[in-house]
């Protein structure tokens, strides 16, 4: 009757087996959550690791055995550890076998441990429970295996070229997990990681550099950086490139001022090249090199320039990639031509002749000087005992000749001690008893013809008002003027007896009576 029943209602059949499955699925995941592990444990080759397990609220449930079971990472599974309480603890072939023991045997806490564990012994390890009525319940752990890598890194040597290679290389060795590799540089290239196994079942990273090699690349600095889970910082490594290609040469020390008789000329030849050049040959071009030619290592010198020299010199660099090799063509000047010297000569020339013409300008004014002051006190100098009383006849006209006057002709003074006495006084400067009388008068000045026309005006008014008070005195019976008879005309007289001077005024060559 019951089957019959089911077989005639199916549906109600399969709502209970769905029940029955979401019910069974349910209580599982309650029971498994009863057994507590930890989730992951770390560890590094040769420590000790414990794994923990404990089953949580027996109530209700016998618990009659527990095992650990190992699942390596590529491998099968293995009983490593069983506990029974009657039978005690027991560990099967494995290849922990030695290594894993209970650390305290008992059902409610079955912890192991593992000494010297190896890199091979990750995996997940899963501790289980076989129980009544519920059945077996299991927890898992998963072993992780650390390995600190080792980091190196340096450059490849390599030639110059037109195709890229790898010019740099770093490697992070033995490492668990594997590490990762990046670059830090400034030259234009790509970089590539490769992983490989390692020893112990760790990890070998290797990253390299690729670049196409040129010259000016040999020596830059690249940097590798390695990350990895065991270090706390990234870990950075420098190096330099290294780019090998033939010598570039160049000669240097030619001036161009290679004179007959110049000593001690020196060429000397400059190779850049990677790896450095193994040696340098000098030659001449045309001919043998010059006997007068010294050479040591890289520099060529010239001993003593002479025509010999006046030649080509050609240096040669070589390294294993190639040779370079500079020419240079060294002209011979005939004649000594110091640039420095030059100057120094040519500074003493403008010194002497500025010196020179400083002498002349001050002798040219000292004699200046001198005329002036004769041409200044001529007809001044003093007569023995005698002052000079003179009167100038005359105004600022020129001579009938039209020529200046001038004061060359003989002056006459009257000589108070000898009454009616006319004495001639040469026109230069007397000296009496060898000294010379330098105090010019007013008429001095004015007959030296040094001054202005304004300082003459001077001059004019002050004889002016003279000859007033000369006049003024004729009526009290002093003798002012008296002229010798002549037997012309006046005007005869005047244009034969009166002479021009340089001031522009006429004196009398007859005697003048003051």
């Amino acid at each position: 009757m019951m089957g019959h029943s089911v077989a005639r209602n199916p549906s109600n059949s399969a709502e209970t087996l769905i029940q029955v499955v979401l019910l069974s699925s349910a209580l599982l995941g309650v029971l498994g959550q009863r057994v507590k592990v930890e989730p992951e444990v770390v560890s590094y080759p040769g420590q000790t690791v414990n794994l923990r397990c404990q089953f949580a609220n027996e109530q209700g449930t016998e618990l009659t055995q527990v095992s650990w079971i190992w699942e390596p990472t590529d491998g099968k599974r293995d009983n490593i550890a069983v506990f029974h309480p009657t039978y005690g603890a027991s560990y099967p072939n494995s290849a922990l076998k030695g290594r894993v023991s209970f650390i305290n045997p008992s059902l409610t806490n079955p912890s192991i441990s593992i000494t010297n564990v190896k890199m091979t012994d990750e995996g997940r390890y899963i501790c289980e429970y076989a129980t009544y009525p519920s059945g077996n319940e299991q927890g898992t752990t998963s072993l992780v295996m650390l390995a600190k890598p080792n980091n190196t890194a340096s450059s490849v040597t390599v030639a110059a070229g037109t195709v890229p290679v790898v010019v740099a290389r770093c490697i992070s060795a033995n490492g668990r997990p594997a590490a990762q590799i990046s670059w830090v540089t400034e030259v234009n290239g790509n970089a590539t990681n490769t992983t490989k196994p390692g020893a112990d079942n760790t990890k070998n990273v290797i990253g390299e550099y690729w670049l196409i090699p040129t010259p000016a690349d040999n020596g830059r600095e690249i940097s590798c950086v390695v990350n990895h889970r065991t270090q706390s910082s990234p870990e950075t490594i420098k190096t330099k490139l290294s780019i090998e290609y033939p010598p570039k040469v160049t000669i240097v020390g030619y001036d161009g001022n290679w004179y007959m008789g110049r000593s001690n000329a020196r060429l000397i030849c400059q190779a850049n090249g990677n790896p450095p050049p193994a040696s340098v040959v000098w030659k001449a071009l045309p001919g043998p090199m010059p006997k007068t030619v010294e050479i040591k290592q890289n520099t060529l010198t010239v001993l003593k320039v002479d025509d010999a020299v006046n030649t080509t010199f050609v240096c040669e660099v070589s390294n294993h990639l190639g040779m370079g090799s500079e020419q240079v063509t060294t002209m011979v000047r005939e004649a000594k031509s110091s640039p420095s010297n030059a100057g120094v000569v040519a500074g003493a020339i403008i010194g002497v002749l500025l010196a020179l013409l400083l002498v002349g300008v001050l002798i040219g004014v000292l004699v200046n000087r001198s005329r002036r002051q004769q041409q200044g006190y001529r007809g001044n100098a003093s007569q023995g005992t005698y002052d000079i009383k003179t009167r100038i006849f005359g105004s600022k006209k020129t001579s009938k000749n039209g020529m200046g006057g001038n004061n060359n002709g003989p002056i006459y003074t009257y000589r108070e001690s000898d009454s009616d006495t006319l004495t001639e006084k040469s026109n230069h400067i007397n000296r009496n008893d060898g000294i010379l009388n330098t105090t010019p008068t007013a008429h001095d000045i004015l007959l030296s013809g040094e001054m202005d026309e304004a300082e003459r005006r001077k001059f004019d008014d002050l004889d002016a008002e003279e000859e007033e008070e000369r006049y003024d005195n004729f009526s009290a019976g002093q003798p002012v003027l008296q002229i010798r008879p002549h037997d012309e005309e006046m005007g005869s007289y005047l244009d034969d007896d009166m002479e021009s001077q340089r001031d522009g005024s006429v004196i009398s060559r007859t005697a003048v009576y003051v």
